[in-house]
């Protein structure tokens, strides 16, 4: 016990024995002239006053950590009570978390779904165990099995100076001296190894360091460029890190100073002076004579002390931040799964409607080029698309979009612009069916995606045009599809799924009312009478 609390220990027991005296010695007295009038009375205030000193006395010793606080299980063992997050940052996961489950289930595929729900239950969990997770992170030569080996007391794992020892994730349980907390320490897969399986242990390593609440990064000289960028990029998201020089057996004290200065240079703008350490984790053996060899001990102390401290000053927000960087990591994530399977659901709306009205104009053609553009932005159009992004719009709201988009290609010059670029792919691509209504309808087609794509990135913003307005959208889409690979393939695709039936259709059409011609004909001894269908077709 600190001599602090012994000198307030003592100080306060002395006052409260003084404090007892001058009360025995009051209360006698009152007693007596009490007792004169009304003996139960004079008893009765006498109860409550030693009550009221009682009282005092263990508030007094229960604040100065005198008694334990703890609770006992049955068997009389001490139960260990976890420490609780900031209520502040507690309350913000929790949010964060309910927000996250909300935006998982609307994702449709079912697997991925399963999977990042089961994210979220991990998250929610760590909230209630406070457990700290340290994850040992470095290169596979650096020594980090070692340092995890000492720090645990014993041998857990193979120790080699060669690269790739630590082949996938190993934790362990750990309690450090006078630590009020479980610490599970995993050592992770060296990074920079060679070869494609180096690539995927590494990748596993990076992960398992993100989602770490603390990061042990070991290195066994100056940090390299290789070995720096993954260390600042984790700082830069946050990540609570020391820096711990290995291996220090094979320099000199001079060049251990050397190296721990430049280290601490190098890292001084995400990771403090005093997070920067020393460590000879697996001491190799000195020839100390001709017949025997010296092994020199695990010098770790510094890092106990510096991983106790912080687990102690810091584990609650080291714990409650990296729960909300894990769920806002996730609610990324999901967001970004949402916004792909909007997009693909658009898509299919909009190749549906484009198709449609290629087919309607190229069989009624709109002989003028305003009329083209309002009936290539389809209302119902805009009004699927919406709701694929949550926003529910009436038909009323979905023309007044439609007309305003379709205006603005019309003003802007894009109608024109896409019949010319639409006319001169099909000079080399199908010569045949250059017709006026056959452009009119692979303009509708292409006009009716460029408006379609235009109101995913509106309805994608939160119904927001952006900055630039509708104009700048309308010119950006228009942009992105004028590329001659794009226009090739778009007018090709036009022709086979709807010049090609049309026209296959028309030419059934006229097969057969050329049959029917010839069976009248035929039927009425080679004279066409009064029904005389030549004249009505041609």
């Amino acid at each position: 016990m600190p001599l602090s609390r012994i000198i307030t220990i003592v100080v306060g027991l002395s006052f409260i024995f003084g404090l007892m005296l001058w009360l025995i010695s009051a209360l006698s007295r009152l007693y007596s002239e009490i007792a004169w009038t009304s003996p139960f009375l004079a008893n009765f205030l006498v109860f409550i006053l030693i009550v009221l000193l009682i009282c005092f006395i263990a508030i007094f010793i229960y604040y100065l950590g005198i008694l334990p606080n703890g609770k006992t299980t049955a068997k009389g063992k001490r139960r260990r009570i976890l420490p609780a997050l900031p209520a502040e940052k507690n309350e913000i996961a929790s949010k964060t978390i309910e927000a996250v489950k909300k935006q998982v289930a609307q994702i449709h595929d079912e697997v991925t779904q399963k999977a990042l729900l089961v994210k979220s239950q991990q998250i929610e969990k760590n909230l209630t165990t406070g457990i700290l997770k340290v994850a040992v992170f470095g290169t596979g030569s650096a020594g980090k099995t070692s340092l995890v080996n000492s720090l645990m007391g014993e041998m857990v794992g193979s120790v080699n100076a060669s690269m790739g020892t630590t082949t996938e994730a190993v934790t362990h349980s750990l309690k450090l001296p006078q630590g009020n907390r479980e610490i599970l320490i995993t050592d992770t897969p060296g990074i920079l190894e060679m070869g494609a399986k180096g690539e995927i242990r590494e990748q596993l390593a990076r992960q398992l360091a993100t989602e770490a609440d603390l990061l042990l990064f070991v290195c066994d000289n100056d940090l390299r460029a290789s070995e720096f960028t993954p260390l600042e990029a984790l700082a830069s998201i946050g990540k609570r890190s020391l820096l711990i020089l290995n291996k220090i057996d094979l320099y000199s004290e001079e060049e251990q100073e050397i190296i721990l200065t430049n280290l601490k240079e190098r890292v001084k703008n995400f990771i403090a002076p005093v997070d920067v350490l020393k460590a000879c984790a697996n001491p190799q053996p000195v020839q100390f004579s001709e017949d025997e060899m010296i092994q020199p001990e695990v010098e770790i102390t510094t890092v106990i002390k510096r991983l106790a401290a912080i687990c102690r000053a810091e584990g609650d927000d080291l714990l409650a931040d990296n729960i909300l960087l894990q769920s806002q990591r996730l609610g990324e994530e999901a967001r970004k799964l949402i916004s792909q399977q909007r997009v693909r659901e658009a898509d299919k709306i909009i190749v549906r409607y484009q198709w449609i009205g290629a087919g309607v104009i190229a069989c009624t053609p709109l002989p003028v080029l305003d009329m083209l553009a309002t009936a290539a932005v389809n209302a119902q159009m805009v009004v699927e698309i919406g709701q694929v992004y949550g926003c529910e719009l009436n038909s009323d709201t979905g023309k007044d979009l439609a007309v305003s988009l379709g205006k603005t290609l019309v003003s802007l010059g894009v109608v024109k612009g896409a019949v010319e670029l639409i006319a001169k792919a099909l000079q080399f691509t199908a010569a045949t069916y250059v017709v006026g209504k056959v452009i009119q309808g692979i303009s509708a087609a292409y006009l009716t995606r460029i408006a379609g794509k235009s109101f995913v990135e509106y309805f994608s913003q939160d119904q927001d045009w952006g900055d630039g307005g509708i104009t700048e959208v309308v010119q950006r889409q228009f942009k992105l599809s004028r590329k001659d690979e794009f226009i090739k393939g778009f007018v090709q695709d036009a022709i086979t799924k709807v010049i090609e039936p049309i026209k296959d259709t028309l030419d059934n059409n006229f097969n057969e009312q050329i049959e029917e011609s010839n069976e009248i004909y035929f039927d009425e001894s080679d004279d066409w009478g009064s029904n005389d269908k030549s004249k009505d077709y041609w």
